[in-house]
């Protein structure tokens, strides 16, 4: 069973009520869903704002996948990305996908960006 690391893009339509992720539900359902802190602090300050305590339960019972992050790497990748023509790619993405590479994960993300990079890096979309 393949783990998956689920990003803010996805979160924020699943919050929504957005179709295109109901299978998310059933993702946690199987645990299969992963966070790491990065996408954890883009999620939880606006659900503390609109006291979705029920949700940041949801988020901090989820399994955390650790950070390593690799600054030359980070600078590297940004460089293959610039060399294939993929530009506006921020470092927060950058580090979701060394995370990812670094842990065998799946990613589910609704972010083009991601999608554009997998022509350059060896990961799974979900």
């Amino acid at each position: 069973m393949s783990r998956i690391l689920v990003d803010t893009s996805v979160w924020i339509e699943f919050f929504k009520g957005k179709p295109e992720v109901n299978s998310l539900n059933e993702l946690i359902d199987v645990n299969q869903v992963y966070i790491n802190d990065l996408i954890k602090v883009e999620l939880v300050p606006s659900l503390l704002i609109r006291k979705e305590n029920e949700v940041i339960d949801l988020i901090n019972n989820l399994e955390i996948v650790p950070l390593t992050i690799d600054w030359n790497e980070i600078a590297q990748m940004q460089y293959s990305n610039f060399k294939k023509g993929i530009n506006k790619v921020g470092i927060p993405d950058l580090i979701i996908i060394q995370n990812v590479l670094q842990n065998d994960l799946v990613l589910f993300s609704r972010d083009k960006h991601f999608e554009l990079m997998k022509k350059v890096f060896n990961y799974r979309l979900y």
